[in-house]
């Protein structure tokens, strides 16, 4: 037994070499995203096959004429069994799997653990199954990315190498789930930021056609969603189009804003996994009871939607409530739908369970853009909308205002339900509405929680640079400090020892009391006359800047650039010193940084 760990090291270090000797690093990333894609292909329909799964055995029998008590009860197992399994048995968080994915980027190196490749899968599948009000999309996007992660750290690959496989995971996971290999291309693009190159894009178009083709050989031809196109597009219906885009921005900021207000509250019980159990659970199966169009990702009533030619056909949406045989109460269920669906979605997520908002997004718009239409028609306002083609194009406003991906929206409801004939107008919405939410909210969902902490990786090189720059990497601890009493004699003899110009005072609780500036003693130092008249407390001077150690890497260069200082002392909260970062390192770190990012 002792000697199989240094044997299995050794076969994969024969491995490396090997591949390094008899593989070029191009060929065998085109190789790493083929397999990627088709392992991202299976985690997508494992995935959901677990949770049609789960769902047919807890609602097969279900009467729809009428509510369901068991509706108050399911949700609330789901979260419990995804909570115990997280806390006991993956013990670290995953929830929010693209924000996981763009931290991973942003301050990991794009090293992602191997338990990504397949603990997000289990827990969202959990929680779906038993109703959990969320998406099956981010928990594979993470999958997806971690197979990539982690493929990339089997083989000792660069930095650079590992995000474009993280990429490619990521692009793989939405081309296979919804068969949209164009969409996981450019998801990658505004979504994770990762700048497309001529060396990185034939990666990245591999994993997803594989992710796509393998998905059609293992679910067939059919689309998730059905679609057929209601009428043809005309000039007319521009204003529409443009309102329709103006409202789904609008709903997009109600629910960023709402998710983060509910991640807030649920946040103060952070370490009080019961509370959040407790709380989640009877928010989430109460508002299922009451609307149980939230019940799981929700895409069954998106189809009835997308497909409905009659009003009974509609009114299929309200099976299993309260509203039930009521069409006159249809245009209410459907605008408290758009309403609750932030609130369950966060108490899924904020109770415990696992589970993405890009189904959320494609949920609400569907509704938003059904709603527009139906009000627009009951009114009479202008040229008649089709309600179907409208419903269709609010899912890619919504989706566009959400993710501040209008690109992906486009393309992603263009190839997921074939609607190719309504590109220009889908063009408009996504416009509109991206045009819309960028007033109120500069980052996406996934984005702005990051990018509050000064972490989020964007296509601007310099800033990309200072967020992938760690302030622990640069910090030195080489350096000599000098005690407030010490005779100048002894501190000539500290200044000949010392390998900086850096001398910080402190005292014996390693509190920073100043700093000796060379310059202004220099007249002084070697005056021996003068050693035993003057110490350290009466040369030292006052210290013109700090760093914490938590500071991100732009408020250190602001500070070089604000002040003439050479070297700024790095201190804890009780101003006790930690280290010190040099200007003449940074800006050599800075400056190779920028020189990677800009490489093709």
């Amino acid at each position: 037994m002792e000697s199989a760990q240094p044997l299995h090291t050794t076969r994969i270090q024969r491995l490396v070499r090997w591949r390094e000797t008899h593989i070029t690093d191009r060929q065998f990333i085109i190789l790493l995203a083929l397999f990627i894609g088709f392992f991202a292909a299976v985690a997508a329909y494992i995935l959901h096959w677990l949770i049609r799964q789960i769902q047919y055995l807890l609602t097969a029998g279900f009467d729809i004429t009428t509510f369901n008590w068991l509706y108050l009860v399911f949700p609330v197992i789901g979260i419990y069994i995804t909570a115990l399994f997280v806390k006991y048995i993956v013990k670290d968080n995953i929830s929010h799997g693209i924000t996981r994915v763009l931290y991973a980027i942003s301050t990991k190196r794009s090293q992602l653990k191997p338990h990504n490749c397949w603990s997000s899968l289990i827990a969202s599948a959990i929680t779906i199954g038993f109703g959990g009000s969320v998406g099956a999309e981010a928990p594979i996007v993470l999958t997806g990315s971690a197979i990539g992660s982690n493929l990339g750290q089997f083989f000792k690959m660069d930095n650079k190498t590992l995000l474009l496989l993280v990429g490619s995971g990521a692009a793989a996971a939405i081309a296979g789930i919804y068969k949209a290999p164009i969409a996981g291309l450019v998801f990658t693009l505004e979504v994770l930021m990762v700048d497309l190159t001529m060396a990185s894009l034939l990666p990245i178009l591999i994993s997803c056609v594989t992710a796509t083709c393998f998905t059609y050989i293992f679910t067939g031809s059919d689309s998730l969603f059905t679609f057929h196109l209601d009428g043809e597009w005309l000039l007319e219906r521009v204003p529409a189009s443009i309102l329709l885009g103006i409202f789904c921005g609008l709903v997009s900021l109600y629910f960023i804003r709402t998710m983060t207000a509910c991640e807030n509250i649920f946040g103060r019980f952070k370490n009080r996994l019961y509370v959040r159990l407790t709380l989640g659970g009877l928010i989430l199966s109460l508002l299922i009871f009451l609307f149980p169009s939230l019940y799981g990702e929700g895409y069954s009533a998106v189809n009835i939607l997308l497909n409905g030619q009659t009003q009974s056909d509609w009114d299929t949406v309200m099976n299993n409530s309260i509203f039930y045989g009521n069409s006159q109460f249809l245009v209410i269920y459907i605008a408290l739908i758009i309403l609750t669906k932030a609130f369950a979605t966060s108490a899924t997520n904020g109770g415990g369970g696992c589970g993405g908002t890009f189904a959320p997004s494609l949920f609400i718009g569907a509704f938003s853009g059904f709603l527009f239409a139906r009000l627009w028609n009951i009114n009479q306002i202008g040229t008649y909308i089709p309600e179907k083609n409208f419903t269709l194009l609010g899912m890619a406003g919504v989706m566009t205002g959400v993710m501040h991906a209008p690109l992906t929206g486009i393309f992603l409801i263009a190839e997921l339900t074939g609607g190719y004939q309504l590109f220009m107008p889908l063009m408009i919405v996504c416009i509109s509405a991206y045009l819309t939410i960028n007033i109120f909210e500069p980052h996406s969902i996934y984005g702005m929680r990051l990018a509050r902490e000064g972490k989020l990786i964007t296509h601007h090189t310099d800033h990309a640079a200072l967020t992938l720059m760690n302030l622990h990497s640069i910090i030195e601890r080489d350096y000599t400090p000098v005690a407030p009493d010490l005779p100048l004699g002894k501190l000539v003899q500290a200044i000949s020892r010392s390998h900086t110009n850096f001398i910080p005072v402190i005292d014996q609780a390693n509190t920073l009391l100043g700093i000796i500036d060379l310059e202004q003693i220099r007249h002084i130092m070697f005056r021996t006359e003068l050693y035993q008249k003057f110490n350290v407390s009466q040369l030292m001077r006052p210290v013109d800047a700090l760093l914490g150690i938590n500071d991100p890497m732009e408020d250190v260069m602001n500070k070089f650039d604000q002040t003439s200082l050479n070297y700024l002392p790095v201190v804890d909260v009780n101003n006790h010193i930690i280290g010190v970062i040099s200007r003449t390192r940074t800006y050599k770190m800075y400056r190779k940084m920028v020189e990677d990012l800009s490489a093709e």
